[in-house]
């Protein structure tokens, strides 16, 4: 059982991870760091993009994007960061 929940906190790393990365993108090219012409940075960006949308979504059905803010990445992360705290408080049911 203690294998299902390291499993189960890697995949939130791994989507803890993805998250940021997609903020980080985000703020790179609205700035003009990075340039969507960039084939793989456009490869990068729509796969993220495919990838937390439907997250992102289901959020702003409840949070709308407040004066052009949108909270929902900070939402989601918060979510991921709330189920590792649950299931570390909870281990004992894996053992």
């Amino acid at each position: 059982m203690l294998s299902i929940f390291q499993i189960i906190m890697l995949i939130l790393d791994i989507i803890w991870f993805f998250i940021i990365a997609h903020v980080i993108m985000s703020w790179l090219i609205n700035f003009q760091v990075l340039n969507l012409h960039q084939q793989l940075v456009a490869q990068i960006w729509h796969m993220l993009n495919r990838l937390l949308e439907p997250v992102y979504s289901q959020i702003r059905r409840f949070i709308p994007p407040i004066s052009g803010i949108d909270l929902a990445p900070l939402i989601a992360l918060i979510a991921v960061y709330a189920l590792r705290i649950i299931l570390m408080n909870n281990i004992a049911a894996f053992y």
